[in-house]
Protein backbone atom coordinates (compact mmCIF):
# COMPACT_ATOMS: atom_id res chain seq x y z
CA UNK A 1 0.00 0.00 0.00
CA UNK A 2 2.98 2.36 0.86
CA UNK A 3 4.37 1.71 -2.46
CA UNK A 4 1.08 2.42 -3.94
CA UNK A 5 1.01 5.98 -2.70
CA UNK A 6 4.37 6.58 -3.01
CA UNK A 7 4.19 5.77 -7.34
CA UNK A 8 0.96 8.12 -7.22
CA UNK A 9 2.65 11.10 -5.47
CA UNK A 10 5.40 10.12 -7.95
CA UNK A 11 3.60 10.41 -10.74
CA UNK A 12 2.03 13.51 -9.83
CA UNK A 13 5.11 14.97 -9.12
CA UNK A 14 6.06 14.46 -12.59
CA UNK A 15 2.49 15.80 -13.73
CA UNK A 16 3.46 18.92 -11.99
CA UNK A 17 6.72 19.47 -13.13
CA UNK A 18 5.73 18.75 -16.61
CA UNK A 19 2.81 21.34 -16.95
CA UNK A 20 4.80 24.09 -14.60
CA UNK A 21 8.52 24.14 -15.44
CA UNK A 22 8.72 23.31 -18.72
CA UNK A 23 8.81 25.32 -21.48
CA UNK A 24 5.70 24.79 -23.96
CA UNK A 25 7.08 22.98 -26.80
CA UNK A 26 7.17 23.27 -31.09
CA UNK A 27 8.18 20.29 -31.64
CA UNK A 28 7.51 16.96 -29.81
CA UNK A 29 10.21 13.82 -30.40
CA UNK A 30 9.36 9.68 -29.66
CA UNK A 31 11.72 7.96 -28.51
CA UNK A 32 10.91 4.99 -27.69
CA UNK A 33 10.71 1.37 -29.62
CA UNK A 34 7.21 0.63 -28.58
CA UNK A 35 4.89 1.68 -31.46
CA UNK A 36 1.86 2.79 -29.15
CA UNK A 37 4.79 5.34 -27.63
CA UNK A 38 5.00 6.77 -31.21
CA UNK A 39 1.10 7.01 -31.68
CA UNK A 40 0.53 8.66 -27.92
CA UNK A 41 2.87 11.03 -28.98
CA UNK A 42 1.77 12.26 -32.48
CA UNK A 43 -1.79 12.45 -30.87
CA UNK A 44 -0.69 14.41 -28.34
CA UNK A 45 1.05 16.74 -30.81
CA UNK A 46 -1.86 17.06 -33.18
CA UNK A 47 -4.44 17.66 -29.79
CA UNK A 48 -2.00 20.80 -28.74
CA UNK A 49 -1.19 22.04 -32.75
CA UNK A 50 2.89 20.82 -32.08
CA UNK A 51 4.62 19.11 -34.88
CA UNK A 52 5.61 15.51 -33.55
CA UNK A 53 7.96 13.01 -35.33
CA UNK A 54 9.68 9.75 -34.34
CA UNK A 55 12.70 7.87 -34.03
CA UNK A 56 12.60 4.84 -35.87
CA UNK A 57 16.38 3.21 -35.01
CA UNK A 58 18.96 4.78 -33.13
CA UNK A 59 20.96 6.23 -36.38
CA UNK A 60 17.93 8.10 -36.81
CA UNK A 61 18.33 9.82 -33.70
CA UNK A 62 21.04 12.46 -35.72
CA UNK A 63 20.00 12.09 -39.01
CA UNK A 64 16.00 13.42 -38.07
CA UNK A 65 17.91 16.52 -36.66
CA UNK A 66 18.92 17.28 -39.87
CA UNK A 67 15.58 18.38 -40.90
CA UNK A 68 14.74 20.15 -37.27
CA UNK A 69 15.36 23.80 -36.85
CA UNK A 70 17.57 24.80 -33.79
CA UNK A 71 14.74 27.57 -33.10
CA UNK A 72 12.47 24.42 -32.37
CA UNK A 73 12.31 23.95 -28.22
CA UNK A 74 12.10 19.92 -28.42
CA UNK A 75 10.18 17.72 -25.89
CA UNK A 76 11.66 13.96 -26.06
CA UNK A 77 9.13 12.17 -25.24
CA UNK A 78 10.92 8.53 -24.00
CA UNK A 79 9.99 4.89 -22.39
CA UNK A 80 11.38 4.44 -19.78
CA UNK A 81 11.72 0.13 -20.38
CA UNK A 82 12.56 1.14 -24.36
CA UNK A 83 14.16 4.37 -25.52
CA UNK A 84 16.32 3.77 -28.62
CA UNK A 85 18.67 6.36 -27.12
CA UNK A 86 19.28 6.58 -23.28
CA UNK A 87 19.63 10.15 -22.25
CA UNK A 88 18.52 11.82 -25.21
CA UNK A 89 18.29 15.25 -23.55
CA UNK A 90 22.28 15.25 -23.50
CA UNK A 91 22.42 14.24 -27.48
CA UNK A 92 19.94 17.10 -28.04
CA UNK A 93 21.54 19.51 -26.23
CA UNK A 94 25.03 19.11 -27.90
CA UNK A 95 23.45 19.42 -30.78
CA UNK A 96 22.61 23.31 -29.97
CA UNK A 97 18.25 22.29 -29.03
CA UNK A 98 16.87 23.46 -26.28
CA UNK A 99 15.03 20.80 -25.25
CA UNK A 100 13.87 18.87 -22.08
CA UNK A 101 13.06 15.00 -21.99
CA UNK A 102 10.31 13.38 -20.21
CA UNK A 103 10.41 9.37 -19.38
CA UNK A 104 6.94 7.68 -19.33
CA UNK A 105 6.58 4.37 -18.26
CA UNK A 106 3.89 4.03 -19.77
CA UNK A 107 3.29 7.36 -22.61
CA UNK A 108 -0.10 6.40 -23.38
CA UNK A 109 -1.50 7.13 -20.21
CA UNK A 110 1.17 9.71 -19.24
CA UNK A 111 0.28 12.07 -21.72
CA UNK A 112 -3.12 11.41 -21.38
CA UNK A 113 -3.15 12.58 -17.98
CA UNK A 114 -1.61 15.91 -19.38
CA UNK A 115 -4.61 16.08 -21.85
CA UNK A 116 -6.82 18.03 -19.08
CA UNK A 117 -9.56 19.21 -21.05
CA UNK A 118 -10.32 16.00 -23.66
CA UNK A 119 -13.96 14.33 -23.08
CA UNK A 120 -13.50 11.98 -25.32
CA UNK A 121 -12.06 8.41 -26.23
CA UNK A 122 -11.22 5.26 -27.99
CA UNK A 123 -10.52 2.01 -26.75
CA UNK A 124 -9.02 -0.35 -28.43
CA UNK A 125 -6.60 -3.48 -27.98
CA UNK A 126 -2.60 -2.87 -29.09
CA UNK A 127 -2.61 -6.67 -30.29
CA UNK A 128 -4.36 -5.30 -33.65
CA UNK A 129 -2.39 -2.25 -34.24
CA UNK A 130 -3.91 -1.97 -37.48
CA UNK A 131 -7.10 -0.95 -35.36
CA UNK A 132 -5.13 2.41 -34.17
CA UNK A 133 -4.47 3.70 -37.88
CA UNK A 134 -8.31 3.07 -38.73
CA UNK A 135 -9.40 5.62 -36.34
CA UNK A 136 -6.47 8.11 -36.48
CA UNK A 137 -8.30 10.55 -38.81
CA UNK A 138 -11.39 10.52 -36.82
CA UNK A 139 -9.57 10.71 -33.50
CA UNK A 140 -7.74 13.85 -34.75
CA UNK A 141 -10.88 15.27 -35.87
CA UNK A 142 -13.16 14.54 -33.04
CA UNK A 143 -10.22 15.18 -30.81
CA UNK A 144 -11.23 12.01 -29.47
CA UNK A 145 -7.60 10.34 -27.25
CA UNK A 146 -6.84 6.60 -28.18
CA UNK A 147 -6.35 4.49 -25.38
CA UNK A 148 -5.01 0.82 -25.39
CA UNK A 149 -6.82 -1.38 -22.96
CA UNK A 150 -5.89 -5.12 -22.20
CA UNK A 151 -7.16 -7.34 -19.41
CA UNK A 152 -3.79 -6.98 -18.08
CA UNK A 153 -3.91 -2.75 -17.64
CA UNK A 154 -7.67 -2.24 -17.90
CA UNK A 155 -7.75 -1.31 -13.97
CA UNK A 156 -5.38 1.70 -15.05
CA UNK A 157 -7.27 2.69 -18.02
CA UNK A 158 -10.49 2.59 -15.84
CA UNK A 159 -8.72 4.47 -12.68
CA UNK A 160 -7.80 7.28 -15.81
CA UNK A 161 -11.68 7.53 -17.05
CA UNK A 162 -13.18 7.47 -13.61
CA UNK A 163 -10.88 10.71 -13.17
CA UNK A 164 -12.89 12.35 -16.57
CA UNK A 165 -15.72 13.88 -17.45
CA UNK A 166 -16.50 11.18 -19.84
CA UNK A 167 -18.36 12.80 -23.01
CA UNK A 168 -17.92 9.66 -25.36
CA UNK A 169 -16.71 6.64 -25.46
CA UNK A 170 -15.84 4.66 -28.60
CA UNK A 171 -14.88 0.53 -27.97
CA UNK A 172 -13.10 -0.14 -31.71
CA UNK A 173 -12.34 -3.65 -32.66
CA UNK A 174 -11.68 -6.34 -30.95
CA UNK A 175 -11.45 -6.50 -27.01
CA UNK A 176 -10.90 -8.67 -23.78
CA UNK A 177 -13.94 -9.28 -21.85
CA UNK A 178 -12.50 -7.65 -18.82
CA UNK A 179 -12.05 -4.37 -20.55
CA UNK A 180 -16.11 -4.67 -22.22
CA UNK A 181 -16.94 -5.06 -18.14
CA UNK A 182 -15.20 -2.52 -16.85
CA UNK A 183 -16.13 0.14 -19.35
CA UNK A 184 -19.88 -0.83 -19.91
CA UNK A 185 -20.69 1.89 -17.14
CA UNK A 186 -19.80 4.72 -19.95
CA UNK A 187 -22.73 3.39 -22.32
CA UNK A 188 -19.63 3.14 -25.42
CA UNK A 189 -20.53 2.55 -28.62
CA UNK A 190 -18.68 -0.50 -29.68
CA UNK A 191 -17.66 -0.79 -33.71
CA UNK A 192 -17.09 -4.14 -34.26
CA UNK A 193 -18.49 -5.70 -37.62
CA UNK A 194 -17.73 -9.46 -36.63
CA UNK A 195 -13.87 -8.55 -35.79
CA UNK A 196 -13.15 -7.63 -39.71
CA UNK A 197 -10.55 -4.95 -39.56
CA UNK A 198 -12.00 -3.71 -43.09
CA UNK A 199 -15.51 -3.71 -42.82
CA UNK A 200 -14.63 -1.95 -38.92
CA UNK A 201 -12.66 0.48 -41.01
CA UNK A 202 -15.71 1.21 -42.88
CA UNK A 203 -17.50 2.54 -40.34
CA UNK A 204 -14.50 4.73 -38.90
CA UNK A 205 -14.65 6.07 -42.55
CA UNK A 206 -18.33 6.61 -42.46
CA UNK A 207 -18.27 8.98 -39.18
CA UNK A 208 -15.10 10.34 -40.03
CA UNK A 209 -17.21 11.61 -43.31
CA UNK A 210 -20.09 12.79 -41.22
CA UNK A 211 -18.08 15.09 -39.04
CA UNK A 212 -15.52 16.23 -42.75
CA UNK A 213 -16.85 15.18 -45.67
CA UNK A 214 -13.57 14.86 -47.75
CA UNK A 215 -13.08 13.74 -51.20
CA UNK A 216 -9.92 12.86 -50.38
CA UNK A 217 -8.69 9.65 -48.75
CA UNK A 218 -5.70 7.80 -47.99
CA UNK A 219 -5.06 3.84 -49.05
CA UNK A 220 -2.77 1.65 -47.11
CA UNK A 221 -2.75 -1.57 -45.02
CA UNK A 222 -2.47 -0.34 -41.68
CA UNK A 223 0.63 -1.96 -41.13
CA UNK A 224 2.67 1.07 -40.15
CA UNK A 225 2.43 4.52 -38.57
CA UNK A 226 3.41 7.51 -40.96
CA UNK A 227 2.47 10.98 -40.21
CA UNK A 228 0.41 12.43 -42.66
CA UNK A 229 -2.09 8.80 -41.87
CA UNK A 230 -2.44 10.51 -38.09
CA UNK A 231 -3.10 14.21 -39.25
CA UNK A 232 -7.04 14.23 -40.04
CA UNK A 233 -6.64 15.88 -43.27
CA UNK A 234 -8.22 12.80 -44.62
CA UNK A 235 -9.92 9.58 -44.03
CA UNK A 236 -7.33 6.40 -44.02
CA UNK A 237 -9.17 3.48 -46.18
CA UNK A 238 -7.58 0.20 -45.97
CA UNK A 239 -6.89 -2.02 -49.29
CA UNK A 240 -5.33 -5.30 -49.48
CA UNK A 241 -2.04 -6.67 -49.26
CA UNK A 242 -2.78 -8.86 -53.32
CA UNK A 243 -6.47 -8.25 -53.42
CA UNK A 244 -9.06 -5.38 -52.55
CA UNK A 245 -11.95 -7.02 -50.82
CA UNK A 246 -15.33 -6.83 -52.01
CA UNK A 247 -16.68 -4.83 -49.29
CA UNK A 248 -13.91 -1.86 -50.05
CA UNK A 249 -14.53 -1.81 -53.51
CA UNK A 250 -18.50 -1.26 -52.41
CA UNK A 251 -17.62 1.26 -50.29
CA UNK A 252 -15.54 3.37 -52.45
CA UNK A 253 -17.36 3.22 -55.74
CA UNK A 254 -20.73 4.20 -53.42
CA UNK A 255 -18.58 7.01 -51.65
CA UNK A 256 -17.52 10.68 -52.59
CA UNK A 257 -14.08 9.47 -53.07
CA UNK A 258 -12.77 10.81 -55.84
CA UNK A 259 -9.04 10.79 -55.10
CA UNK A 260 -6.51 7.99 -52.83
CA UNK A 261 -3.15 9.15 -52.05
CA UNK A 262 -1.10 5.27 -51.27
CA UNK A 263 1.75 6.15 -48.48
CA UNK A 264 4.43 3.91 -49.47
CA UNK A 265 4.54 1.39 -52.81
CA UNK A 266 4.18 -1.61 -51.59
CA UNK A 267 0.62 -1.77 -52.48
CA UNK A 268 0.53 -0.14 -55.89
CA UNK A 269 -0.71 -3.42 -57.57
CA UNK A 270 -4.14 -3.18 -55.54
CA UNK A 271 -3.93 0.65 -55.64
CA UNK A 272 -3.72 0.20 -59.59
CA UNK A 273 -7.06 -2.28 -59.50
CA UNK A 274 -8.55 0.55 -57.72
CA UNK A 275 -7.68 3.29 -60.18
CA UNK A 276 -9.11 1.23 -63.28
CA UNK A 277 -11.82 -0.32 -61.66
CA UNK A 278 -13.38 2.58 -59.61
CA UNK A 279 -12.00 5.31 -61.63
CA UNK A 280 -10.80 7.17 -59.07
CA UNK A 281 -7.05 9.19 -59.50
CA UNK A 282 -4.31 7.62 -57.28
CA UNK A 283 -1.44 9.43 -56.54
CA UNK A 284 1.69 7.45 -54.55
CA UNK A 285 3.83 9.04 -51.68
CA UNK A 286 6.56 6.71 -51.38
CA UNK A 287 9.81 8.82 -50.19
CA UNK A 288 11.17 12.32 -48.91
CA UNK A 289 13.78 14.80 -49.82
CA UNK A 290 17.28 13.60 -48.55
CA UNK A 291 18.45 15.07 -44.77
CA UNK A 292 21.90 14.35 -45.58
CA UNK A 293 22.48 15.57 -48.90
CA UNK A 294 25.70 14.17 -50.66
CA UNK A 295 26.72 15.66 -54.32
CA UNK A 296 25.17 17.64 -56.76
CA UNK A 297 22.21 15.07 -57.52
CA UNK A 298 19.36 15.97 -55.09
CA UNK A 299 18.91 12.59 -53.47
CA UNK A 300 15.86 10.93 -51.68
CA UNK A 301 14.92 9.31 -48.77
CA UNK A 302 12.50 6.72 -47.56
CA UNK A 303 9.62 7.79 -46.07
CA UNK A 304 9.83 7.39 -41.58
CA UNK A 305 7.57 4.46 -41.21
CA UNK A 306 6.75 2.70 -37.81
CA UNK A 307 5.94 -0.50 -38.43
CA UNK A 308 3.42 -2.12 -36.13
CA UNK A 309 2.47 -6.13 -35.28
CA UNK A 310 0.64 -7.73 -38.33
CA UNK A 311 -1.93 -10.55 -38.49
CA UNK A 312 0.17 -13.03 -40.27
CA UNK A 313 -1.52 -14.68 -42.74
CA UNK A 314 0.00 -17.35 -45.00
CA UNK A 315 -1.34 -20.06 -46.82
CA UNK A 316 0.03 -22.47 -49.92
CA UNK A 317 -0.86 -25.36 -52.11
CA UNK A 318 -0.09 -28.63 -50.37
CA UNK A 319 -1.87 -30.89 -53.33
CA UNK A 320 -3.98 -30.83 -56.10
CA UNK A 321 -5.56 -34.68 -56.69
CA UNK A 322 -8.27 -36.25 -59.76
CA UNK A 323 -9.79 -38.97 -58.22
CA UNK A 324 -11.29 -40.65 -61.02
CA UNK A 325 -12.97 -43.07 -58.80
CA UNK A 326 -14.88 -40.58 -57.55
CA UNK A 327 -14.91 -37.92 -60.06
CA UNK A 328 -14.07 -35.02 -57.38
CA UNK A 329 -10.96 -32.71 -57.76
CA UNK A 330 -9.25 -33.06 -53.81
CA UNK A 331 -7.77 -29.43 -53.53
CA UNK A 332 -5.22 -29.43 -49.56
CA UNK A 333 -5.00 -26.09 -48.00
CA UNK A 334 -1.73 -25.82 -45.86
CA UNK A 335 -1.48 -23.00 -43.40
CA UNK A 336 2.01 -21.87 -42.40
CA UNK A 337 1.20 -19.84 -39.72
CA UNK A 338 -0.37 -20.04 -36.10
CA UNK A 339 -3.23 -17.97 -36.74
CA UNK A 340 -6.83 -19.38 -38.66
CA UNK A 341 -7.52 -17.62 -41.90
CA UNK A 342 -10.82 -18.11 -44.36
CA UNK A 343 -9.98 -18.63 -48.23
CA UNK A 344 -12.12 -18.83 -51.20
CA UNK A 345 -10.72 -20.97 -54.76
CA UNK A 346 -11.17 -21.06 -58.37
CA UNK A 347 -9.28 -23.93 -60.07
CA UNK A 348 -9.43 -24.22 -64.28
CA UNK A 349 -8.38 -27.36 -65.25
CA UNK A 350 -7.55 -28.40 -68.57
CA UNK A 351 -6.83 -32.07 -70.01
CA UNK A 352 -4.79 -33.40 -72.27
CA UNK A 353 -7.52 -32.95 -75.00
CA UNK A 354 -8.37 -29.47 -74.35
CA UNK A 355 -11.64 -29.98 -72.23
CA UNK A 356 -11.03 -27.20 -69.83
CA UNK A 357 -13.30 -27.12 -66.47
CA UNK A 358 -13.78 -24.48 -63.67
CA UNK A 359 -14.68 -24.76 -59.77
CA UNK A 360 -14.75 -22.97 -56.86
CA UNK A 361 -15.91 -21.97 -54.13
CA UNK A 362 -19.31 -20.43 -53.31
CA UNK A 363 -18.44 -19.37 -49.41
CA UNK A 364 -15.07 -19.01 -47.35
CA UNK A 365 -13.94 -21.61 -46.17
CA UNK A 366 -12.08 -21.32 -42.34
CA UNK A 367 -8.74 -23.47 -41.97
CA UNK A 368 -7.32 -23.25 -38.22
CA UNK A 369 -3.55 -22.45 -37.80
CA UNK A 370 -0.78 -25.05 -39.00
CA UNK A 371 -3.59 -27.22 -40.16
CA UNK A 372 -4.41 -28.99 -43.33
CA UNK A 373 -7.64 -29.00 -45.10
CA UNK A 374 -9.05 -30.72 -47.88
CA UNK A 375 -12.12 -28.89 -50.09
CA UNK A 376 -13.37 -31.36 -52.66
CA UNK A 377 -15.37 -30.00 -55.53
CA UNK A 378 -17.77 -32.87 -57.75
CA UNK A 379 -15.86 -32.38 -61.77
CA UNK A 380 -17.78 -35.06 -64.35
CA UNK A 381 -15.54 -37.35 -65.40
CA UNK A 382 -12.44 -35.96 -67.59
CA UNK A 383 -10.89 -37.99 -70.60
CA UNK A 384 -7.88 -39.74 -69.25
CA UNK A 385 -4.32 -38.43 -69.18
CA UNK A 386 -2.03 -35.49 -68.23
CA UNK A 387 -4.61 -32.62 -66.19
CA UNK A 388 -3.08 -28.97 -65.52
CA UNK A 389 -5.08 -26.80 -63.28
CA UNK A 390 -4.60 -22.67 -63.10
CA UNK A 391 -5.06 -21.57 -59.16
CA UNK A 392 -7.05 -18.63 -57.90
CA UNK A 393 -7.12 -18.42 -54.43
CA UNK A 394 -7.78 -15.53 -52.32
CA UNK A 395 -7.36 -15.51 -48.36
CA UNK A 396 -7.19 -13.20 -45.03
CA UNK A 397 -7.90 -13.27 -41.94
CA UNK A 398 -11.85 -12.68 -41.81
CA UNK A 399 -14.11 -13.77 -44.50
CA UNK A 400 -15.12 -10.33 -45.38
CA UNK A 401 -11.04 -9.67 -45.37
CA UNK A 402 -9.67 -11.64 -47.93
CA UNK A 403 -6.58 -9.62 -49.15
CA UNK A 404 -3.97 -11.79 -50.29
CA UNK A 405 -4.08 -14.19 -52.68
CA UNK A 406 -2.27 -17.12 -54.73
CA UNK A 407 -2.16 -17.45 -58.23
CA UNK A 408 -0.22 -20.54 -60.00
CA UNK A 409 -0.63 -23.22 -62.51
CA UNK A 410 0.16 -27.21 -61.55
CA UNK A 411 0.25 -30.35 -62.91
CA UNK A 412 -2.47 -32.28 -61.24
CA UNK A 413 -2.22 -35.86 -60.16
CA UNK A 414 -4.55 -38.40 -61.06
CA UNK A 415 -5.75 -41.15 -58.75
CA UNK A 416 -8.44 -44.21 -57.87
CA UNK A 417 -9.17 -44.22 -54.22
CA UNK A 418 -12.78 -44.90 -52.38
CA UNK A 419 -13.17 -44.05 -49.24
CA UNK A 420 -15.39 -46.33 -47.00
CA UNK A 421 -14.70 -43.91 -43.52
CA UNK A 422 -18.72 -42.74 -42.23
CA UNK A 423 -19.26 -40.91 -38.91
CA UNK A 424 -22.08 -39.63 -36.77
CA UNK A 425 -21.79 -36.89 -34.31
CA UNK A 426 -23.69 -37.70 -31.22
CA UNK A 427 -23.72 -34.82 -28.78
CA UNK A 428 -21.92 -31.95 -27.47
CA UNK A 429 -21.00 -30.75 -24.32
CA UNK A 430 -19.09 -27.68 -22.36
CA UNK A 431 -17.21 -28.31 -19.38
CA UNK A 432 -16.85 -25.03 -17.55
CA UNK A 433 -14.38 -25.63 -15.18
CA UNK A 434 -11.65 -26.35 -18.10
CA UNK A 435 -12.85 -24.55 -20.71
CA UNK A 436 -12.88 -27.51 -23.07
CA UNK A 437 -16.09 -28.37 -25.78
CA UNK A 438 -16.27 -32.59 -25.72
CA UNK A 439 -18.08 -33.94 -29.71
CA UNK A 440 -18.82 -37.27 -29.17
CA UNK A 441 -18.17 -38.79 -32.40
CA UNK A 442 -18.99 -42.50 -33.53
CA UNK A 443 -17.08 -44.62 -36.01
CA UNK A 444 -20.32 -46.37 -38.25
CA UNK A 445 -17.97 -47.16 -40.90
CA UNK A 446 -16.19 -49.79 -42.22
CA UNK A 447 -12.50 -48.43 -42.03
CA UNK A 448 -10.35 -46.76 -39.59
CA UNK A 449 -11.32 -43.18 -40.00
CA UNK A 450 -9.35 -39.54 -39.23
CA UNK A 451 -11.32 -36.99 -38.10
CA UNK A 452 -10.98 -33.01 -37.82
CA UNK A 453 -14.00 -30.76 -35.73
CA UNK A 454 -15.01 -27.35 -36.03
CA UNK A 455 -17.38 -25.53 -34.12
CA UNK A 456 -18.94 -22.79 -35.90
CA UNK A 457 -19.52 -19.26 -35.21
CA UNK A 458 -19.59 -19.48 -31.75
CA UNK A 459 -20.40 -16.79 -29.75
CA UNK A 460 -18.17 -15.46 -26.80
CA UNK A 461 -18.21 -12.18 -25.25
CA UNK A 462 -20.99 -11.02 -27.71
CA UNK A 463 -17.87 -11.85 -30.56
CA UNK A 464 -18.54 -14.37 -33.38
CA UNK A 465 -15.76 -16.70 -34.06
CA UNK A 466 -15.14 -20.40 -35.69
CA UNK A 467 -13.17 -22.96 -33.72
CA UNK A 468 -10.76 -25.97 -34.35
CA UNK A 469 -9.85 -28.90 -32.81
CA UNK A 470 -5.63 -28.46 -32.44
CA UNK A 471 -4.94 -32.18 -34.30
CA UNK A 472 -6.30 -34.71 -35.87
CA UNK A 473 -7.59 -38.09 -34.14
CA UNK A 474 -7.83 -41.76 -35.62
CA UNK A 475 -11.07 -43.19 -34.80
CA UNK A 476 -10.95 -47.34 -35.04
CA UNK A 477 -13.99 -49.35 -36.24
CA UNK A 478 -16.72 -49.38 -34.25
CA UNK A 479 -15.06 -46.84 -31.85
CA UNK A 480 -16.85 -43.75 -30.52
CA UNK A 481 -14.60 -40.80 -28.54
CA UNK A 482 -15.45 -37.17 -27.15
CA UNK A 483 -13.06 -35.01 -29.15
CA UNK A 484 -11.77 -31.84 -27.02
CA UNK A 485 -11.85 -28.35 -28.29
CA UNK A 486 -10.25 -25.56 -26.60
CA UNK A 487 -11.98 -22.29 -25.69
CA UNK A 488 -10.08 -20.62 -23.30
CA UNK A 489 -12.12 -17.19 -23.30
CA UNK A 490 -15.51 -19.36 -22.60
CA UNK A 491 -17.72 -18.46 -19.74
CA UNK A 492 -20.98 -19.44 -18.27
CA UNK A 493 -22.57 -16.09 -19.45
CA UNK A 494 -21.62 -16.81 -23.02
CA UNK A 495 -24.08 -20.10 -22.79
CA UNK A 496 -27.58 -18.30 -23.55
CA UNK A 497 -25.87 -17.32 -26.54
CA UNK A 498 -24.94 -20.84 -27.67
CA UNK A 499 -27.62 -22.92 -26.79
CA UNK A 500 -27.30 -24.47 -30.38
CA UNK A 501 -24.22 -24.85 -31.85
CA UNK A 502 -23.44 -25.95 -35.68
CA UNK A 503 -20.30 -28.32 -35.84
CA UNK A 504 -18.77 -29.40 -38.86
CA UNK A 505 -16.58 -32.75 -39.30
CA UNK A 506 -14.13 -33.28 -41.82
CA UNK A 507 -12.70 -37.19 -42.28
CA UNK A 508 -11.59 -39.56 -44.29
CA UNK A 509 -9.68 -43.04 -44.36
CA UNK A 510 -6.27 -40.73 -45.41
CA UNK A 511 -5.48 -38.31 -42.72
CA UNK A 512 -3.53 -35.62 -44.83
CA UNK A 513 -6.79 -35.70 -47.17
CA UNK A 514 -9.97 -35.41 -45.02
CA UNK A 515 -12.41 -35.66 -47.98
CA UNK A 516 -15.69 -36.34 -46.61
CA UNK A 517 -17.84 -33.70 -44.58
CA UNK A 518 -20.52 -33.70 -41.43
CA UNK A 519 -22.67 -31.17 -40.42
CA UNK A 520 -25.24 -29.76 -37.75
CA UNK A 521 -26.82 -28.16 -35.12
CA UNK A 522 -27.02 -29.69 -31.64
CA UNK A 523 -28.09 -28.16 -28.67
CA UNK A 524 -25.26 -28.09 -26.16
CA UNK A 525 -25.17 -29.83 -22.94
CA UNK A 526 -23.38 -28.41 -19.70
CA UNK A 527 -21.23 -31.37 -18.36
CA UNK A 528 -22.16 -32.05 -15.16
CA UNK A 529 -20.12 -32.48 -12.00
CA UNK A 530 -16.63 -33.68 -12.42
CA UNK A 531 -16.97 -36.56 -9.66
CA UNK A 532 -13.21 -37.73 -10.26
CA UNK A 533 -11.98 -34.03 -9.74
CA UNK A 534 -13.99 -33.21 -6.77
CA UNK A 535 -13.39 -36.66 -4.97
CA UNK A 536 -9.26 -36.37 -5.43
CA UNK A 537 -9.94 -33.01 -3.98
CA UNK A 538 -11.99 -34.41 -0.98
CA UNK A 539 -9.31 -37.17 -0.46
CA UNK A 540 -6.41 -34.46 -0.54
CA UNK A 541 -8.46 -31.89 2.42
CA UNK A 542 -8.84 -34.78 4.65
CA UNK A 543 -5.09 -36.09 4.24
CA UNK A 544 -4.24 -32.52 4.86
CA UNK A 545 -6.24 -32.51 8.04
CA UNK A 546 -4.99 -35.66 9.03
CA UNK A 547 -1.66 -34.16 9.08
CA UNK A 548 -2.43 -31.17 10.85
CA UNK A 549 -4.08 -32.90 13.47
CA UNK A 550 -1.13 -35.18 14.03
CA UNK A 551 1.59 -32.15 14.38
CA UNK A 552 -0.83 -30.53 16.52
CA UNK A 553 -1.26 -33.74 19.20
CA UNK A 554 1.73 -33.51 21.54
CA UNK A 555 3.08 -36.51 22.73
CA UNK A 556 3.38 -37.09 26.67
CA UNK A 557 6.76 -35.63 27.67
CA UNK A 558 9.14 -37.73 28.64
CA UNK A 559 11.25 -37.47 31.72
CA UNK A 560 14.99 -39.75 31.95
CA UNK A 561 15.24 -41.82 34.78
CA UNK A 562 18.35 -40.40 36.36
CA UNK A 563 16.62 -37.05 36.23
CA UNK A 564 13.65 -38.63 38.49
CA UNK A 565 16.52 -39.70 40.59
CA UNK A 566 18.29 -36.81 40.89
CA UNK A 567 14.99 -34.90 42.00
CA UNK A 568 14.62 -37.67 44.63
CA UNK A 569 17.52 -36.99 46.19
CA UNK A 570 17.38 -33.16 46.17
CA UNK A 571 13.97 -33.77 48.50
CA UNK A 572 15.69 -35.63 50.43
Amino acid sequence: MVKKYFALILFVLVLFSVSVFAEDPSRLLSNSEDWKDVYSTIQYGIFNDKSADFLVSNRHATLILNQISTNDHIWAISSEEVPFIVGYQNLLQGRGYSSEEFTFENVNLGLGELLEDVTKFIILDDAYGYNAISVAPYAAVTKSYVLFADEDNINDVEDFLDERNVESLIIYGQVDREVKDSLAKYDPETINEEGDRFLNNIEIVKKYQEVANSKQAILTNGEFIEKELMSGSEPVVFIGTNNVPDVVRDYIAESDIEVGVLIGNELVGTATFIRRQLGISVFVKFAQGARNPEGAISQVEALDMFYLPVYNVNLEIESIRYNRATGKLEVTIRNIEDQASYFIGTYSLTAADGTRVTVGDVGANFIDGNELKTIVYDIDQLPEGSLSVDIFVIYGESPASLEKEIRKTLDVESVRVLDACEITINEITVNLRNKQFYVNVENIGSADCYVDMELVDLRIAGEKTTLGMEDVVKLKFGEDKSLRIKVADFEEEDVEDNERIKVRAYYGERETSLIKILEGNFDLLIKGIDFLFYGLLVVIVILLWLILFKRRKKPAQHVPHHTHQHVHEHKK
